[in-house]
């Protein structure tokens, strides 16, 4: 009785095992993943707000991890198009694979902006499904919470009631702040921006704001002093009033063309942890607001 009743003690006081493995390829994701499934979910995020999505290595930590995963929460739209087909081979995870529940693309979910007339490499790094930076408008997050929540509920059954129920109090706050944001951000609509990459795409449409310009001369370029000149040169009949750039874009290019245009130079989180106060989905789209009306200003 006594090593019965040492086993029962044992095993409450032991910590609940994670119902679901989540592997996220991006930050903002696997912020989402969190928000839906709490303490009942196990998320392990394969970046960093300080990395450009663009360009990560398939390390073997990653593979180590995938391996494990019941469910891989990814972008999507050729983003990790560089590294996770890998991830994926190498972990031999069957439950991951393209086509399977366990495999989940947030950008399949929303309509995609940008998608190119002709695909030619000479352009740059241009994505034939358009452009896949799709969490920076709280409607797509809406859309794809929405389908995240069904997978999890379908790949856990015994807690699907958790998860709609999580689901749906995500998306009664998440409604309400959206309102509000847009509200914040009125001051914001039709204010012309130079941006570093087009990773602002989403953000821009929402706010009714206006792209004046790329810092790279093609997507994925690095920006040259010969494209700054030109940008400057249109300063004078088409002049924007701020210049944006992500956490982990390289500031300079950015804080060069604002000097000699005599704008405000503004860094922006872009992704959950890109500054110390978007530490989840909501302050993201709140530091974001007030950097750009700050900036705006």
């Amino acid at each position: 009785m006594k090593t019965v009743l040492t086993l029962a003690l044992s095993t409450a006081a032991a910590p609940a095992l994670a119902a679901l493995n989540i592997f996220a390829c991006t930050p903002e994701w696997g912020a989402l993943a969190t928000e839906l499934g709490g303490d009942n979910v196990r998320v392990y995020v394969a970046t960093t707000a300080l990395q450009d999505p663009h360009r990560v290595e398939a390390r073997p930590s990653l593979i180590a991890r995938a391996r494990s995963a019941d469910l891989l929460v990814c972008n999507g739209a050729e983003l990790e198009i560089g590294w996770l087909p890998l991830v994926q081979t190498q972990s031999g995870n069957a439950r991951i694979q393209a086509g399977r529940p366990g495999f989940f693309e947030a950008a399949s979910f929303v309509a995609l902006i940008e998608k190119p007339e002709r695909l030619d490499r000479a352009l740059g790094d241009v994505h034939a499904a358009g452009n896949p930076h799709v969490h920076l408008d709280p409607r797509n997050v809406e859309r794809i919470a929405v389908a995240l929540g069904e997978r999890m509920r379908e790949l856990d059954p015994a807690l699907a009631a958790v998860y709609a129920e999580r689901t749906k109090a995500f998306l009664v706050r998440w409604r309400q702040a959206a309102q509000r944001w847009e509200r914040l951000a009125a001051p914001l609509k039709g204010l012309p921006l130079v941006v570093h990459h087009r990773n602002l795409s989403y953000l821009i449409a929402w706010l009714g704001m206006r792209e004046a310009g790329a810092l790279e001369p093609k997507p994925g370029l690095p920006p040259t002093t010969a494209h700054l000149g030109e940008l400057l040169s249109r300063q004078a009949r088409d002049p924007a009033k701020l210049v944006a750039h992500a956490a982990y874009n390289d500031p300079r290019p950015a804080d060069w063309f604002a000097e000699r245009a005599r704008i405000p130079s503004v860094l922006l989180p872009f992704t959950v942890g890109g500054t110390d106060a978007a530490k989840d989905l909501f302050m993201l789209y709140e530091d974001t607001l007030v950097r750009l009306l700050q900036a705006a200003k």
